[in-house]
């Protein structure tokens, strides 16, 4: 029997596809397993999962993603040069604001 084997370096890490071992049962793929797989590597754990259980859904069988258009979170059709045109003249109108405070001040000296 084929066992897929997924190693985790760190704790929190997650398991990745490191290879396969032939064993006739669960407790012999585990063993094989850290011979073949975490021996030589850092290891925190080890996953033997047996070849027919696992699934899969590719492509063919369902779209992923792109099914939907989601071109709102993307800011390429915000028209910045009104806002900036604001903020230019936001910023004129206290430096205006400004100038007459320290007229105002200077005038009463």
């Amino acid at each position: 029997m084929i066992w897929e084997v997924f190693r985790q370096k760190k704790a929190g890490d997650y398991h990745t596809h490191c290879g396969n071992v032939h064993a006739p049962d669960r407790e012999m793929a585990l063993l094989f397993a850290e011979v073949q797989h975490a021996r030589r590597m850092p290891t925190n754990s080890l996953w033997v999962v047996p070849k027919d259980e696992i699934g899969e859904v590719d492509t063919e069988d369902v779209a992923f993603g792109g099914t939907t258009d989601k071109s709102y979170r993307w800011a390429m059709t915000y028209n910045f040069e009104a806002a900036a045109e604001e903020v230019a003249a936001s910023e004129d109108e206290q430096a205006e604001a400004e100038r007459q405070r320290k007229a105002v001040v200077d005038g009463d000296d």
